[in-house]
């Protein structure tokens, strides 16, 4: 049973976070500053709230978890995120702020439309349609995790689990909006990076400092224990592609792009991405040495309880007022995501559908209150899918990562970066990756090749062929091309 200090603790720290909520439900006035907080957000908390909303439970769960599973081959989807991390700052950051604010963009799906200029509407709504379906399983996969962390903590049942760390995350994401969660967000990616760097170092101490341990306890496990397969084959090739690929997710995923959108000006990204690409490395090292110090530790786990390593070791190592706030990182982990999730569907929904399809001209305050009420129709659905505990961490948060890199990754870097595309071949190729992805998922062949990278490809070379048979008809979108790529040079 948890203890009294632990229980205190937990309960200070979620009332610290609807304090925030609270704060900035009075400096919230209008539905720029819901969604995207005025464009006003500094380097460190830009850098830390975008690597805090990507990171998720995940990395404190599902990560160590695989690498409990998998060995070290596992690292690969670490080294292809924190590759995938630096090419997004590094590409999409500086030129997506500039388009967005030019273009006056909320939401990715409005960027879409402005940016191509789609006179039918279809590019906007169906790429808001794709965000709401894959962000509906993306905040599921954190109501899981925070399930699965109530449950060991409080040995309470795992529905009222999911219930409890769903209350307390669309508590403030309601109130706030974009500053609560990015506030909260630094704070919660702060203690992540104290967490996943003080638990291993105790953890190392605990096994006696001595590295053949874990060496042996993966030997004696049939754990993998080098990067690359011992034995080359397809099969091993194909497993390292796909755990590498994660890092193509990074240029669709909505919740981290809006991070680029809302900062002050790009003058602060640089800053930002090196503060961003510190705290990435150092916390995926981690993630990757508590999964590997679990061997010894924790032989012979379930299936499923792998996942639980990390709680297994703050409750094993630490003393309860430590080992309450080490918790309340995990908490921290699952929370920073799955509210940057709520929001950026709220957005969709109110940005993209109530305000294009109901109501033409709704007032700021409308629009806000609207912004507030579909956080509770997104939460209410992700609760109910959540509900199933034989879901895992990692395996939903693949499944919607794939599906953002798919339908969007290749799109965004073509409005970027390319003049020739039309509205016609973004949609195409929008069509073509989601189906594709899906289509793989549905009839198994995930099982040997994560279903990012066909997707990917094919919406790839779907925009690449029509942009050769659709030239670009409207003068000014070239110009408006023209114009970012300037300003940004000159920064």
């Amino acid at each position: 049973m948890v203890s009294v200090e632990t229980l205190l603790t937990f309960i200070v720290y979620l009332v610290f976070l609807m304090i925030i909520g609270a704060y900035f439900f009075r400096r919230t006035g209008d539905i720029e500053g819901y969604l995207l907080g005025g464009r006003g957000l500094g380097s460190w908390v830009t850098a830390l709230s975008a690597q805090a909303s990507d990171m998720s439970g995940w990395l404190l769960m599902g990560l160590p978890g695989a690498i409990y599973v998998g060995g070290l081959m596992q690292s690969w989807i670490a080294i292809g995120l924190a590759i995938g991390t630096f090419f997004n700052w590094y590409l999409v950051s500086a030129r997506l702020r500039v388009y967005t604010h030019n273009t006056r963009a909320l939401t990715l799906s409005t960027f879409f439309e402005e940016r191509f200029k789609d006179p039918t509407g279809l590019l906007r709504v169906i790429s808001a349609a794709i965000t709401i379906f894959f962000f509906t399983i993306y905040s599921s996969s954190g109501l899981v995790a925070s399930g699965k962390l109530f449950e060991s903590m409080f040995q309470v049942d795992y529905h009222v689990a999911v219930l409890i760390g769903g209350t307390v995350i669309v508590g403030y994401t309601f109130l706030g909006g974009f500053l609560a969660v990015c506030w909260t967000d630094f704070v919660q990616g702060s203690l992540m990076f104290f967490a996943i760097l003080v638990v291993p170092v105790l953890a190392y101490t605990h096994i006696g400092s001595d590295p053949a341990v874990v060496t042996r306890a993966m030997a004696a496990n049939e754990i993998a224990g080098g990067l690359l397969p011992a034995v080359f084959d397809l099969t091993a090739v194909l497993g390292i592609v796909s755990a590498a690929a994660w890092g193509l997710g990074y240029f669709g995923q909505p919740h981290i792009l809006a991070r680029f959108m809302g900062i002050r000006s790009i003058r602060a990204l640089p800053r930002a991405m090196t503060i961003a690409m510190i705290w990435v490395v150092l916390s995926l090292g981690g993630a990757v040495a508590v999964g590997l110090l679990a061997v010894p530790m924790y032989p012979g786990l379930a299936w499923g309880n792998n996942e639980k390593v990390f709680i297994y070791m703050i409750q094993d190592l630490f003393n309860p007022w430590l080992g309450g706030i080490l918790l309340a990182a995990i908490l921290s982990a699952i929370m920073s995501t799955i509210d940057s999730q709520l929001l950026v569907s709220s957005s969709t929904l109110t940005e993209d559908f109530y305000k294009r399809v109901l109501r033409r001209q709704p007032g700021d305050r409308e629009l806000m209150w609207m912004g507030r009420v579909c956080v509770l129709v997104i939460a209410v659905v992700a609760l109910a899918l959540a509900m199933d505990p034989e879901n895992t961490v990692l395996g939903l948060v693949a499944y919607a990562w794939g599906g953002f890199g798919a339908a969007f990754g290749p799109l965004v870097l073509a409005a970027l970066y390319s003049r020739r595309t039309t509205w016609q071949a973004a949609l195409a190729g929008m069509l073509a990756g989601t189906a594709v992805l899906i289509a793989w998922k549905l009839l198994g062949w995930d099982t040997f090749l994560y279903e990012i990278v066909p997707g990917f490809i094919a919406n790839l070379l779907t925009i690449l062929g029509m942009n050769c048979l659709i030239r670009p008809q409207d003068d000014a979108i070239g110009q408006e091309f023209t114009a970012v790529v300037a300003e940004v040079r000159a920064r």
